[in-house]
């Protein structure tokens, strides 16, 4: 499932502190939730008409609501929706009974890791229904489509099942001499095959229908109804007929040459197969996969530095150092072996080997290859490395997409590291491989504290009320060695490590010296600066050192808000509130993110003054096509006013948001749309 899913929950709950329980573990395992609460049959008639959500999440202990009807109301709803019930305990005998009541899932509430497997489980599932319906509809269509083209296509097509012809189009009917086809209907297809193909053309009938691998060409010679015969090429293909699975088959007489196909299909640069080429190989190789086969490795291979290194050569030089550059990669390929020009200059393998061991073994010697080779480019002579990132495919990952993203983060997180490394996805390894990368992220981040390797940026926060000052919103990079680095990569390793509140005081002394230079020209300035929950619970050291460095600035016209997720907050609700009251002597201010996402958010602020709310991003994907949105961010801007609270709305993409937002009432609006983020001058 994708982290930045939102998941639509409707608890029914006795309790909403135990709702919020529920979607904080969510959240702290980085899945947004959507949720809505009831606790009878009217209230849950209701969210199921309002929320439409994807999860049920009930409670047996909910009193005058038992579960045969819960799950009748979901079914008399039309929706397809993953009823999970929430047990203190799981024991056999009411685990069965709940699934013969027709829930999909039991998890345990004492067992918090369990509960959320589950849940993302069901959820994963219902998406996958999902999508099975939308490729049936679009099978269906795409057939109906098909079967339109039929008749136009000047090749020979005919469809047969079990030997038999049960459709043929007009092509095929003259190329084999026969007026209608009533004349063909029940006929054998291997009546249409010359005497010395029939034993093959038979054998390969017999191995495609059995689902056996075999070639899906033959060529032969064809029998017209006169017994003349012709060479051809059949191309066979599963398709389906009337609903049922049937092969398609046709008779090919052109001839191409075949070295004009191949010229077509390489890169004119490296010799390479071409990118399209290259991913035909790629779904070829997965369907092989899903097949059964084993032994497949896809790799994606990269020279570090590129970007710089064409700089140092010329732009004229480019093309000879990539295809150096690919004829060794080429050097070591075996002779199942494939590899194209997938990017500018990625290089894509699709590697046949018999185990792990080889695989490594081959990697290595490319890498050693590559590293001691000296590249001759006219007058100049560089050396080369390659970052290698892969995947084993099997049947679990056969999937095209998910096989490129999983080569393409292995490949992207050995650059990371420094380059001149390989990174292979294997789940059955997976622990080992997290435990290695934790250790190497961990040691770029003490590097970037210690040589002072963060970098900041800061995104405009517009005002749609028009507030006086400049608004950003600070964000926080590291250098590493390929480049940039976003704290999605980092920042969990920092938190697991004890290193979140020392990066915490780098970016807010940062972002003092910022607003003190922007003091100097008398421009009035709001930073909101993210603050982490170890930073809130070392509030003893943190909020002496703020006063101090405040003081110390001086600000006339800076400002600092610091802000929190809304979910982190409600989880550590009493140092969260003696924070901010301390915060807030010392004359700063507080927001509150991802604010909304929760079941009662407006109780959160009985307990915390914030001074802004920025409202959950889940509520401005395609905004102009959800008017429940439009609703929820109305409502939210309606009471945050009323309690003197101001709105920003985060993650705007497009102008039609923007006006919608301005008339649900939002003061403050951000976006890549608005401004892309800018390096943080700090000195000015």
């Amino acid at each position: 499932m994708k982290t930045d899913s939102v998941i639509k929950i409707l608890f029914i709950e006795n309790s909403v502190e135990d709702a919020e329980h529920i979607v904080t573990l969510l959240r702290n395992a980085g899945t947004a939730v959507r949720p809505a609460r009831a606790t009878t049959l009217e209230q849950i008639h209701a969210a199921l008409e309002e929320l439409s959500p994807d999860v049920v999440l009930y409670n047996p202990t909910v009193n005058g609501l038992a579960l045969r009807s819960v799950a009748q109301q979901i079914d008399a709803s039309s929706r397809d929706i993953a009823l999970v019930a929430c047990v203190p305990k799981i024991d056999d005998q009411s685990v069965a009974e709940m699934f013969q009541d027709g829930v999909q899932g039991v998890g345990s509430r004492s067992q918090p890791k369990q509960l959320i497997t589950v849940i993302k489980r069901e959820f994963d599932a219902l998406n996958t229904r999902r999508q099975v319906r939308r490729l049936e509809a679009a099978l269906r269509e795409s057939e109906r489509r098909c079967d339109a083209l039929l008749d136009s296509s000047n090749d020979p097509i005919a469809y047969v099942h079990e030997g038999m012809h049960v459709r043929a189009n007009r092509s095929y009917l003259d190329t084999f001499g026969y007026a209608d086809f009533d004349d063909l209907l029940g006929l054998p297809v291997l009546d249409l095959i010359g005497p010395s193909d029939s034993e093959a053309f038979k054998n390969l009938l017999r191995a495609l229908s059995r689902g056996e691998k075999a070639e899906y060409r033959l060529e032969l010679h064809a029998r017209r109804a006169d017994s003349s015969t012709f060479p051809a090429t059949a191309e066979f293909a599963h398709a389906t007929f009337e609903s049922e699975p049937c092969l398609q088959i046709v008779f090919r007489r052109q001839h191409i040459d075949p070295t004009l196909v191949e010229q077509l299909q390489r890169d004119a640069v490296t010799g390479l197969y071409n990118r399209a080429r290259t991913l035909e190989s790629i779904d070829n190789a997965v369907a092989a996969a899903s097949e059964g086969r084993k032994g497949q490795t896809l790799l994606l291979v990269e020279p570090d530095n590129w970007a710089p290194i064409v700089n140092g050569i010329g732009l004229g030089k480019a093309d000879e150092l990539l295809a150096a550059f690919a004829h060794r990669v080429s050097m070591q390929l075996g002779s199942e072996d494939i590899a194209g020009l997938l990017a500018e200059h990625t290089i894509g393998v699709i590697l046949h080997t018999e185990n792990d061991d080889a695989i490594r073994t081959w990697i290595d010697g490319l890498r050693r290859a590559i590293s001691s080779e000296i590249f001759d480019l006219g007058t100049q002579s560089i050396t080369l490395s390659a970052s290698i990132g892969g995947s084993l495919l099997g049947e679990k990952n056969a999937n095209t997409d998910m096989l490129l993203n999983q080569a393409s983060q292995a490949l992207r997180s050995a650059q990371s590291q420094g380059g001149n490394r390989n990174e292979l996805h294997d789940p059955a390894a997976r622990e080992k491989a997290d435990a290695e990368r934790e250790r190497n992220w961990l040691n770029l981040l003490r590097q970037a504290l210690a040589q002072n390797e963060f970098v900041l940026y800061h995104q405009q926060t517009i005002s749609l009320q028009d507030a006086e000052g400049d608004y950003s919103e600070i964000l926080l990079r590291m250098n590493g060695p390929q480049g940039e680095v976003s704290p999605g990569f980092f920042m969990p390793i920092a938190e697991k490590y004890g290193l979140n509140a020392e990066i915490d005081r780098w970016v807010l002394n940062q972002a003092i010296n910022a607003l003190k230079a922007r003091d100097r020209l008398n421009i009035p300035t709001t930073f909101f600066v993210k603050l982490t929950p170890d930073s809130m619970q070392q509030q003893a050291n943190l909020l002496p050192w703020l006063d101090q460095t405040l003081k110390q600035a001086n600000l006339k016209h800076g400002r600092l808000v610091l802000e929190m997720t809304e979910s982190k907050v409600v989880t550590m609700l009493r140092p969260a509130q003696e924070f901010i009251t301390a915060w807030k002597k010392l004359g700063g201010f507080f927001a509150l993110e991802q604010f909304g996402s929760g079941l009662n958010s407006f109780q959160l602020l009985n307990h915390i003054h914030a001074d802004y709310l920025k409202i959950d991003r889940s509520f401005m994907a395609d905004l102009p096509q959800h008017p429940e949105n439009q609703k929820k961010i109305t409502e939210i801007c309606s009471q945050s006013h009323e309690m003197k609270r101001l709105t920003v709305a985060e993650w705007v993409e497009d102008a039609a948001s923007t006006s919608l937002l301005f008339a649900c009432g939002v003061d403050f609006v951000q976006g890549n749309f608005l401004q892309e983020p800018q390096p943080l001058v700090v000195n000015i």
